[in-house]
């Protein structure tokens, strides 16, 4: 399998992201991806300084941006997983961060409203987003199992372990890193700690520009960097091979020798 990340900047001109979007889709297609990650609400920049809340560009999974999306996706037969806000009718003021995932036939299989909310570093997340309370689950592609997790959420290595123990062959992971010291330099550390404790492949797409990091990569079951990117917008890939990580595991079978009934 084929993974394509578009490591973009977004804006608050939704229309204008959906059709970079759309290009970067066509893109990957050209160059045979059969996945393209595109980052953690990328549909639209609604930082504290951009002036814009979630909540004010929030659509439905069926509104114009995931129906661009999907159109996309089965014009170029590819699946596509991109970041979004999602309105609760209930709630005036925050909107859930969600992330699609739609398959080749332009149909939405999976969508996940991040559980984690990002308080931290002088930041939080919760005053404009509602945490999920979906469940973890692997989805079922002719490639392999794919688990989705987000950004923050790299931070808790039980999430990964739920998807490991799903038996997920591929993790990915849309993110909006926010720059700053050493912050850098735990995005990627945590992307190959996940990949090794669970031996399993980490895709994680970053966005750039704004209060964004980039630095997007994707690491192999032994924690090896396949492909990455700097701190501009680019689109980069990597061929995942899944035997990979039948070859790993018999070298290093740390999944297998979990000892559950030692754990709280």
């Amino acid at each position: 399998m084929r993974v394509a990340i578009a490591q973009l900047s977004t804006s608050a001109d939704k229309a204008a992201n959906l059709e970079k979007a759309i290009q970067y889709i066509a893109k990957a297609k050209s160059k045979g991806a059969d996945f393209v990650i595109i980052p953690e609400f990328y549909m639209a920049l609604a930082t504290p300084k951009s002036g814009v809340l979630p909540v004010e560009v929030a659509e439905p999974l069926d509104g114009p941006f995931v129906s661009g999306l999907a159109q996309a996706a089965r014009e170029n037969e590819i699946y596509v997983v991109c970041g979004m806000y999602e309105p609760k009718a209930d709630d005036q003021k925050r909107a859930y961060n969600t992330t699609v995932f739609i398959n080749r036939s332009g149909e939405l299989i999976h969508s996940y409203r991040k559980t984690h909310l990002y308080d931290a570093f002088s930041y939080k997340e919760s005053d404009t987003i509602i945490p999920g309370d979906n469940q973890y689950k692997v989805v079922e592609t002719e490639f392999g199992k794919i688990g989705l997790m987000v950004c923050y959420e790299l931070r808790f290595p039980e999430i990964a372990r739920q998807f490991a123990l799903q038996g997920a062959d591929v993790l990915f992971v849309p993110a909006g890193w926010v720059a700053g010291p050493m912050k850098e330099e735990h995005w990627q550390t945590l992307i190959r700690a996940r990949a090794i404790e669970n031996t399993m492949f980490v895709c994680g797409a970053d966005l750039v520009g704004d209060i964004f990091s980039g630095r997007s990569l994707i690491v192999d079951p032994m924690g090896m960097t396949l492909a990455s990117a700097g701190e501009e917008e680019t689109l980069f890939f990597a061929d995942i091979d899944l035997d990979r990580i039948r070859r790993v595991r018999e070298k290093l079978p740390s999944v297998r020798d979990r000892k559950p009934e030692f754990y709280c």
